[in-house]
């Protein structure tokens, strides 16, 4: 069994619980995983056996807690608690071979390269090169940025809508959770459920329009599950609004369900210098399998989406919260 891990605040307080369904046990003395993956790293500790180690008798009632009936919330599944801004957002897309049925034409494979469109040439870049062999390097995945850690929303918070977007859409992910330690070694701390959250109208306009249409809040967790089985992982993502299902798939992200492998991906990701700063935390999203906006679904306000997949603890749900307020431009002041 993997070990899983929650953030927990209440107040100004905060605490790290391990997941003994249907209860958490809270860790003594530790008040986030960024300061528990740091005094891991310092004792040379794999981090599942520090955390059992640290868990106490202080156990709270995991129902009570998850579906918000308690004085403690559930905090996004990682965070950087000192700086928001040294916890980069950022993610990989065209990874997953199922991807293709929401980019038209991927399916099909041609040795007319000139007749591709750029995205379907780019995951044939994947296709062809993402899985390199032990001390190669493979083909460069396709990299987007989303912020830095204050756009990352936890369990049962919305997910907004600014009034300058056309749309917002779920992307059911799972999503790699690191740390730059002191020498400046990337250190995966494990892996989190989470809803890339993104413009795909906008987007759908214009492919360059794609790393605008990626800088939208998104949700991580509930829970952080350290070492989890990351080859072929089954989920299920639904909409519900008012009460009633619009749309629910079966979704399935791993290694085995891209075209990248998890060593590639990372590869890319850290060979930056940029990205190696000691003491930043990263959270990369891996890419979807599904998503409602590629079947016609369109989220309106108050909607809720929920996404789970097998091994990486309870569903992470979150509702649509549409900023209706007309666009407001914004001024530059000359400082001259």
């Amino acid at each position: 069994m993997s070990t899983r891990l929650v953030q927990l605040r209440k107040g100004s307080v905060r605490v790290v619980a391990l997941v003994e369904e249907p209860h958490l046990r809270v860790l003594a003395g530790i008040s986030s995983i960024y300061a528990l993956a740091n005094e891991a790293i310092r004792d040379g500790k794999k981090l599942s056996l520090l955390a059992r180690e640290m868990a106490k008798d202080d156990v709270l009632d995991y129902d009570t807690v998850y579906d918000g009936r308690s004085d403690w919330r559930i905090h996004p599944a990682i965070d950087h608690p000192e700086e928001s801004a040294r916890c980069l957002v950022t993610g990989t897309g065209l990874t997953h071979l199922g991807s293709a049925r929401d980019r038209q034409a991927m399916h099909v494979r041609t040795d007319d390269i000139d007749n591709l469109t750029d995205s379907m040439k780019m995951f044939r870049y994947g296709l062809d090169g993402g899985r390199p062999a032990a001390g190669e390097t493979g083909a460069s995945p396709e990299w987007f940025y989303k912020g830095t850690g204050g756009i990352l929303r936890a369990h049962d918070e919305p997910l907004e809508v600014p009034e300058y977007a056309e749309d917002g859409g779920e992307e059911a992910e799972i999503a790699g959770v690191y740390l730059i330690s002191p020498a400046g070694q990337p250190v995966r701390i494990g892996m989190t459920v989470g809803n890339e959250f993104s413009d795909h109208c906008f987007e759908k306009r214009n492919y360059l329009y794609l790393a605008s249409s990626k800088l939208r809040n998104c949700a991580i967790g509930p829970e952080l599950v350290i070492d989890p089985e990351f080859e072929s992982v089954p989920g299920e993502v639904s909409i519900k609004r008012n009460g009633q299902n619009v749309w629910a798939q079966s979704v399935r992200t791993g290694e085995a369900e891209m075209c990248h492998s998890l060593r590639n991906i990372e590869h890319h990701h850290f060979k930056f210098g940029e990205h190696r700063r000691p003491g930043d935390v990263h959270v990369h999203f891996f890419g979807a399998d599904r998503l409602s906006f590629g079947e016609g679904v369109r989220l309106s306000d108050g909607d809720l989406m929920q996404i789970q997949f097998e091994g990486f603890g309870r569903p992470l749900r979150n509702s649509v919260l549409v900023n209706s307020a007309p666009p407001n431009p914004i001024k530059v002041t000359p400082l001259g």
